[in-house]
């Protein structure tokens, strides 16, 4: 077998058999084959398609490409969460010590922000002192002794991914569903857990722009986890608009312990949260009604015990929590700008996708996976769809480190919100796939 047989067979729109697959990863991982010949194989897959056990066979390969996390000894049932991407979502900082504080094991990896959409991993280091890269017997020795961790993910998770990941970036392979839910759940199976809930972001700022694709994504990732033995719940959520009031680092973070305290929980996040978390109580055997889920996580946002497991998580992993206490203690960015709106009417759009690379202007994000961030800068939204603004309302306020950026971000953001005389409504889920 060569790895020409293997482009022709898919080239001319045959499936490819598990041996061929395994021959493919296995070379490719190993730089025995080049990046155009790779490159021509993931382009036919792109063209002609794959068929479910194809990419169950693609996603095992990736997945075994590297190392295999054993959470066994965590319990019969590890659940994990991972959402396809977004602006503003802060979810995984609230919802994993949440998940943690009804005695449920978290051991969470998670990915640094590149393009619009932000990182976990990014956010968490905005607390001083917090470490994100630890070695994986420390990660599991953490979830043993208080019941959560959360790293990023270690170099040799799925690393057969990480290259097909940057060469289909670079061939305009992108958008190709058998390829999407392959890298998704090859990470997930190399993570170890044998229950995942999905949050498949849809919308102006999430990869997957329409709920026909959400869903057909939805169900290749499911068919995925039936075939590994994984079981997979997808929870599709909307993406048009940010989540959440921050979009930046540090001041998602701070939005993160506002609401993980109980005093501002903006209706997005409060819905994104409860949904996934009810669904993953469900699938760790802690409870089937989901209506009941729901209020037992909120119980525990009130009676504290969810803050108080945050607190423990920063501070087990090295971070300040005199931070988490006070959130005034985060640096602030020097230029600090009130954007007026300059018409009235009903905030009609606010693309999330636009607001993204606006944070990113700013310095929030990274283009390249070398860049340096600033943790200090990005948005906080005032206004949202559906709210009423009259001229000179402040719409939001801008974080920036140069004047000249905090300008420039002023005009743009006058033209990413869309005003208009009839009120809208965006619904936060929009469907359950099973």
């Amino acid at each position: 077998m060569t790895i020409l047989d293997v482009i022709a067979k898919k080239r001319d729109g045959k499936e490819l058999n598990k041996e061929e697959i395994d021959f493919f990863i296995s070379k490719y991982t190993n730089n025995e084959i080049e990046d155009y010949q790779a490159a021509a194989l993931i382009m036919a897959i792109y063209i002609n398609g794959m068929t479910y056990r194809e990419i169950k066979d693609l996603t095992i390969a990736m997945a075994h490409s590297g190392d295999i996390l054993d959470l066994s000894a965590l319990g019969k049932n590890v659940v994990d969460k991972h959402s396809t991407g977004g602006v503003g979502d802060k979810v995984t900082i609230i919802l994993s010590p949440l998940i943690a504080s009804l005695g449920i094991p978290v051991a969470k990896m998670s990915g640094r922000g590149l393009g619009y959409t932000g990182g976990t991993a990014d956010k968490m280091e905005a607390i001083p002192g917090y470490r994100t890269e630890i070695p994986e017997n420390e990660f599991i020795n953490n979830v043993k002794k208080i019941g959560i961790s959360l790293i990023t993910q270690t170099r040799n998770l799925a690393p057969a991914d990480k290259k097909i990941y940057a060469l289909r970036d670079t061939i305009a392979c992108t958008e190709s569903i058998p390829l999407i839910a392959s890298s998704i759940m090859s990470k997930k199976i190399a993570s170890g857990a044998n229950k995942i809930v999905l949050d498949v972001t849809c919308g102006l700022g999430a990869f997957m722009k329409n709920i026909n694709d959400a869903k057909e994504l939805s169900k290749t990732m499911i068919e995925i986890g039936k075939l590994a033995k994984r079981e997979t719940i997808c929870v599709i959520t909307n993406m048009n608009q940010p989540l959440g009031y921050a979009v930046g680092n540090s001041l998602e973070v701070i939005e993160a312990i506002n609401f993980l305290k109980g005093e501002i929980m903006p209706d997005d996040v409060k819905d994104v949260v409860l949904e996934l978390g009810a669904y993953m109580v469900k699938l760790a055997g802690k409870g089937d009604n989901i209506e009941e889920n729901k209020k037992t996580l909120l119980e525990n946002i009130k009676n504290g015990k969810a803050y108080n497991k945050f607190l423990e998580l920063v501070q087990n992993q090295g971070g300040n929590i005199e931070y988490i206490k006070n959130t005034e203690k985060f640096e602030k960015a020097r230029y600090i700008r009130n954007v007026a709106s300059n018409k009235e009417g009903f905030v009609q759009e606010i693309n999330a996708e636009d607001i993204g690379k606006l944070s990113g202007k700013l310095g929030a994000g990274r283009k390249n996976k070398n860049d340096k961030i600033d943790l200090s800068v990005g948005l906080v939204l005032n206004k949202k769809i559906g709210d009423f603004v009259r001229k000179g309302d402040k719409l939001a306020t801008i974080y920036a480190n140069s004047e000249k950026l905090a300008e420039e971000a002023e005009k743009d953001l006058l033209k990413i919100y869309v005003l208009g005389k009839e009120k809208t409504t965006e619904k936060t889920i929009l469907d359950i796939i099973k």
